[in-house]
């Protein structure tokens, strides 16, 4: 946990991250055995995601977006290539080491929230601070911060079946940022919200990304895809385009 964080006790206005380098696959393919046939999931994946961008990885359902996400994410290992964080392979860590990686590097944002409905809506983001070394006061104190920045104080002790779609995602989002991760991953973050939730939970991204958090989001949506400053496009497991917007 970053301490100037928690002494600031400000989370998504004033983070203070401290950026792990460039993201980088190199020849990276991924594939798996399904009913004795063998899948490629993504072949031969070379890309660079740099502190601060905001990337978008657009494609079709089944053009391996989410498993280059996973994979990003140190949630799934490629079979064939290299994939280093700051410039550290990654090929060859332990579970243990990947997992000390993952929890001081990313925030997963998923499109079904994946919140818990047995517990309170300030509970359910104080579950990502379980293993660090945080009293409970202080967990107590951030996430409760989090959700008045979020315009969500009011539901600090509501369910998640009480909220909606848009409410459940920034709850979602406020799990994922309390740990101050210099990179956020969201898969589909807008994928089951009406047009206008969707279009605050982008601007909350972009705010995030101003802040000089690194977005990388899956989308299968053109126009979702056009908020972020890159899109790269995937079509049947590789790469079709890479692209700046507005170059």
């Amino acid at each position: 946990m970053n301490q100037s964080a928690t002494d600031q006790n400000s989370t998504v206005l004033t983070p203070d991250y401290t950026q792990v380098g460039a993201l980088r696959f190199e020849l990276v393919s991924k594939s798996f055995t399904l009913a004795d046939k063998e899948v490629n999931a993504v072949q031969d994946l070379n890309f660079t995601v740099n502190p601060g961008e905001f990337v978008a990885l657009m494609g079709s359902s089944g053009s391996g977006k989410t498993t280059t996400l996973n994979m990003l994410g140190l949630l799934d290992t490629p079979t064939a290539g290299t994939y280093s964080v700051g410039g550290t392979s990654t090929t060859g860590l332990s579970q243990a080491q990947k997992a000390h990686l993952r929890k001081n590097t990313f925030g997963f944002i998923f499109q079904n929230f994946n919140l818990l409905d047995r517990y309170t809506v300030v509970q359910n983001i104080e579950l990502a601070m379980m293993y660090q070394r945080v009293s409970s006061s202080a967990s107590r104190s951030l996430a409760l911060d989090l959700l008045r920045q979020l315009g969500l104080a009011d539901k600090a002790h509501a369910r998640p079946h009480q909220l909606s779609g848009g409410q459940a995602q920034r709850i979602a989002i406020a799990r994922a940022l309390i740990n101050n991760p210099p990179i956020v991953l969201a898969d589909e973050p807008t994928g089951n919200l009406d047009e206008s939730s969707a279009q605050e939970i982008v601007q909350l991204l972009h705010t995030l990304n101003k802040r000089g958090t690194t977005v990388i989001m899956v989308t299968h949506s053109k126009t979702i895809a056009l908020s972020a400053s890159r899109i790269i496009s995937m079509s049947g497991g590789k790469i079709i385009s890479d692209r700046l917007q507005n170059a």
